[in-house]
């Protein structure tokens, strides 16, 4: 399943994002694994959740981005939880590839594996591909 966070910067994304993970560590049977640039969520997770610097793996564009979660989901079937802080950053500001590779990743992942994104954009600007893996806002 994927999901995603919208906003522009500063709207509170990321910490959304990590309460999502700090349920995930509480509630998960499985791995979890968050993905970023730069590593700013060092000291921000819990150490049971495996960060992944996408710099250090060289991961840029959502070409290599794919390739890089198919890899590492077929090197270990107990991950449960992907969580992806800044694809834009990774990937680019395209947002057809990106509506694309979200389709992509939620064919490979399936109902096996979650995945959560934060994206640094309005909804509006966004594109259905997109925007059909919004997280509802809560009332």
């Amino acid at each position: 399943m994927i999901q995603i966070i919208t906003g522009k910067k500063g709207s509170g994304k990321t910490k959304i994002l990590l309460g999502m993970i700090d349920d995930a560590v509480k509630a998960s049977n499985g791995d979890i694994i968050c993905i970023e640039k730069c590593m700013k969520l060092t000291y921000s997770i819990n150490h049971k959740v495996r960060l992944v610097d996408a710099d250090r793996f060289n991961i840029s564009g959502f070409d290599t981005f794919y390739g890089f979660v198919a890899g590492v989901l077929a090197g270990n079937y107990d991950i449960k939880e992907v969580f992806v802080d800044g694809i834009l950053k990774i990937g680019g500001r395209n947002y057809d590839e990106l509506g694309a590779t979200l389709e992509k990743l939620d064919i490979l992942t399936g109902d096996d594996v979650n995945m959560v994104f934060t994206i640094s954009e309005d909804s509006e600007n966004l594109p259905e591909s997109v925007l059909k893996y919004l997280i509802p806002e809560k009332d």
